[in-house]
Formats: C-alpha cells, structure tokens, sequence
C-alpha cells in the first residue's frame, strides 16, 4: 500500500515540496500569505492521501461505511481547496469565502446518513441522490468566482490574463473531464490542481517584479520596459502628479500618504480600459500608455479619473500629449504631457488660499 501510495502521489509530492521551497524564498509574501499557501499546500497533499485510500479500499472491496465517509471527505475537501486558493490569492477576500464551502459541506455528510448527495450499493457501486450533482456545482461556482477575482484584481495585462485563464482551463476540466473518463480522473486531480497553482504562483512572481509594492500598479522598470519595446504601438502618454502629497506625509504622517496613493491608484484603475496601463514612475508620479486609442478615448479617460478622484479628498494635475500619426518621440510625448501636468499643477496652487507646501 505505501509502495503505491508514493508511485501514485510522487509527482505530486515534488511539486508540492517545489512550491513550498518558492513561498519560502519568496521576498515579495508577507508572513500571512506565506502561512496560506502553506496551509494550502497541504491540503491538497491531504486530499491526496484521501483521494488515495478511498480507491484503494474501493479496489480491496472492503469498508465500504469507511468509503462513504472517504467520499463525502472527498466531495467537501475540493470546493474548501478552491476557497482557500481564493483566500490565499485574492487581495480582499475575508473568512467568509468559506461559508458556502462548509455548508455543502454538512450536506456531504448529512448524505452519508440518507444518501441525499451520494450513497453505495451493496456491490459498491456509486449511487447518485437527488443532489448528487451537488459536488461539481459548487466546484463550478467556486472556479468561475476565483477567475471573475483574479481578472478583477489585475492590471489587465496578457501576462496576467493568460495565467488566469489556464487556471479557469485546469478547473474547468476537473469539472467536465470525471464525465469522459469516468472517476478515475479523481486519481490525479489532485496532480493536477497542484500543477495549475505552480505554474499560476510561478507567473505571479514573474509579475511581482514589475508591480509596485504599495499602489499594485505597475512599476518605473515596466514602465521603462515598455516605452523602449513598444515605442510605435504607444498612441498617448498621460501624466498625473498628486498635489499635496508633501503636506499630508509631514503633517498627518507617511501612513497616510500611503494610503493617499493607494486611493488614488484604484481611482486611476476603475477608470483605465485594457489598452490603458497604469504605472507608478516615482513617489508621487504617475504615467498611463495608452496603445491605439483615438484621442477622444484618451480625453473620456482624463474625465473618468478627474470624476474618481473627485470623489476623494485628494487632487492630481494631469497632463497628456496624443501622437495622431505615430510620428512624436517618447521623449517628446513625455515632455508635451509633463509641461502640461504642470500648467495644471499651477493652476491649482495659484487658487486663493492654496499655498506649495515645501515642509
């Protein structure tokens, strides 16, 4: 049995052991994060051992009660590991994610009494309740909650997209795959959400390097990265400056002010479309490329920021520069936008009772 246990699991094993050396190691995890993909970690390895002795004694055609009680561990333990994947990978998700997650799974184990979900035959053949179907809708619920998050807290990248939509890909076929090759697909799905999570935590620190830490916008490397990779392609610049950043560090502390820019970042990104990219080039800076975007695009963009951040108690100058034919250097672009921003900037300090803090 352990012999075959470890030929089943050993894949499985190494990765796991990869994925957990990378938290390890990882700069960028706070110590929280790092404890949930721990915990994460071994709780797929645990299914795993579940998943395996259910089959095993499925095989030996005995303890068939211990098989019921296997299978409604089963059936739970995979919705609860895509919520603790959500938990663990989203940026705001709180405790409550799980509470769909433990009330199905109180009906796995009510069924294990009356058969509702699930049940066996006296030859061991699986039955199906009227909720037997009741696994894989949560599963699917689950899937399309943690994709809708992923998408909703990126920067809409294809780097970012693209990582996304293959975990929608491993999930989905967990959920359409068990009906072509019949259970024992079960056998390696474990396998197979581990490898998924590798490779999309693999992405995700790929994807750290090029973020800011504190806004989640992307940072000056990305920014220098992409005006000297794809200098045609860039149809705008827009350049943002915070007013009053200064003031509010010296006087109300940098928590505040960090909690300035991290108001101001999500203003930028409710307002931003995908060809729109926001970065952070500096303390209080900010630049967006806009990719082949009409100009009337680039304007709608400068209003639907000035809205959001109208709803705050903060104020940005802002300043932009549109290169119709392609023709304007980055340099050019950079400088028109800039002379602009800073027009703005004096504008605002040059109202009455409005005064450049210089600390």
């Amino acid at each position: 049995m352990i012999k075959k246990l470890i030929l089943q699991n050993w894949a499985l094993v190494l990765i796991l052991i990869a994925f957990a050396v990378l938290v390890k190691i990882n700069v960028f995890l706070d110590n929280k994060t790092r404890n949930r993909m721990y915990n994460l970690i071994v709780s797929v390895f645990l299914l795993s051992i579940i998943v395996f002795v259910e089959f095993y004694l499925e095989e030996l055609g005995v303890m068939s009660d211990l098989r019921v009680v296997l299978m409604a561990i089963r059936y739970s333990a995979t919705p609860l590991v895509i919520a603790m994947t959500l938990y663990t990978m989203s940026k705001k998700e709180r405790w409550q994610v799980f509470i769909p997650a433990m009330l199905i799974t109180v009906v796995h184990f009510i069924s294990i009494f009356n058969g509702i979900v699930f049940s066996l035959e006296d030859d061991g053949t699986l039955h199906r309740g009227p909720l037997g179907y009741l696994p894989y809708i949560a599963v699917g619920f689950y899937c399309l909650f943690l994709v809708y998050t992923l998408f909703k807290q990126g920067n809409k990248q294809a780097a970012e997209i693209i990582p996304t939509v293959y975990l929608c890909f491993v999930f989905a076929s967990g959920l359409i795959l068990p009906f072509i090759l019949g259970k024992d697909y079960s056998r390696i799905f474990c396998t197979n959400i581990a490898i998924a999570l590798f490779v999309y935590y693999d992405f995700s620190i790929l994807q750290m390097t090029k973020k800011d830490t504190l806004t989640g916008l992307l940072n000056r490397q990305a920014y220098d990265s992409a005006i000297k990779d794809e200098q045609k392609e860039i149809s705008a610049l827009v350049s943002i400056d915070m007013n009053g950043l200064k003031e509010i560090n010296d006087k109300q502390g940098h928590g505040a002010g960090d909690e300035a820019l991290k108001t101001l970042a999500l203003c930028f990104t409710h307002a931003s479309k995908p060809k729109q990219l926001i970065y952070r080039v500096g303390g209080d800076e900010f630049m967006i490329i806009c990719w082949k975007s009409p100009e009337n695009e680039i304007l709608r963009l400068i209003e639907r920021i000035e809205k959001n951040v109208g709803k705050t108690p903060y104020h940005c100058a802002i300043g932009y520069s549109y290169s119709a034919d392609g023709k304007k250097t980055i340099d050019e672009m950079e400088t028109e936008a800039d002379k602009e921003m800073y027009a703005q900037k004096d504008l605002f300090y040059a109202a009455p009772g409005r005064t450049r803090y210089r600390g």
